[in-house]
């Protein structure tokens, strides 16, 4: 594994990076400098030690999408292969090959959910000739694609804003989005196959919430902050 690490000027010169406190981007520092070739990193208490950050800091960086984390505690550095690339002969892929699974890389080089789980990601990845050898040699053949099965294409902002506007019912779109990505677009063990009907469902259930219902909306937001601040708090990182 390299021992250098490197950021983009397209992340920390960015106004929304620079409207984080200094301790949030401090932290995305010392996450970036432990990460491993692959943009993974499990030492996030010793981070925010390190940084002197707090459970709010850690908040704003998923919040704002700078790192994504998983079930296990483990975060990406959602912009990692923007700013870093090894030469194959130096790169050692990341033990968490299962969360790797659950992600593809865009064309601009930041990471993203992938709702059905295939692992894109290590198509881009430096490889050996003897990796590409052994995948050509391989007698299982391809799976061919359901006739008519349609592939889950997670939406835009904008294209959530502009559909609730259309329906006029509040939802805030940004936490619409983040919800399901921090879930890898799946509603319970199911793969998410319409995010119009997944807005409609929060609507209904925004509007039964005065009569016992469930509360959307901001509230799923709220229910992610008090998940990762139940799973920090009482550790006191400056302790002598």
């Amino acid at each position: 594994m390299g021992d250098r690490r490197m950021l983009t000027k397209k992340v920390t010169d960015d106004d929304n990076f620079m409207a984080l406190s200094a301790s949030a981007q401090a932290l995305y520092l010392h996450l970036s400098m432990s990460a491993d070739d692959d943009g993974f990193c499990n030492q996030v208490s010793i981070c925010m030690f390190k940084a002197h950050a707090s459970v709010q800091d850690l908040q704003a960086l998923l919040e704002k999408r700078y790192i994504y984390q998983f079930d296990n505690g483990v975060i990406v550095i959602k912009h990692w292969r923007m700013a870093n690339a090894l030469r194959k002969d130096r790169y050692t892929p990341t033990v968490f090959q299962e969360e790797l699974a659950k992600l593809k890389l865009k064309e601009n080089g930041a990471y993203t959910w992938l709702p059905d789980g295939c692992q894109t990601v290590a198509n881009c990845l430096p490889q050996d000739n003897s990796s590409k050898d052994n995948l050509s040699k391989s007698n299982t053949p391809p799976k061919s694609p359901s006739r008519g099965k349609r592939e889950f294409v997670p939406p835009t902002l904008e294209e959530v804003e502009a559909y609730c506007r259309e329906r006029d019912n509040n939802i805030d779109a940004e936490a619409f989005l983040d919800f399901y990505e921090s879930k890898g677009w799946m509603i319970g063990k199911n793969h998410m196959k319409d995010w119009k009907a997944a807005v409609r469902t929060w609507e209904k259930s925004r509007k039964e919430g005065t009569s016992g219902g469930n509360q959307t909306g901001l509230t799923e937001r709220d229910r992610q902050r008090e998940a990762v601040r139940k799973k920090y708090e009482g550790r006191n990182f400056f302790s002598d």
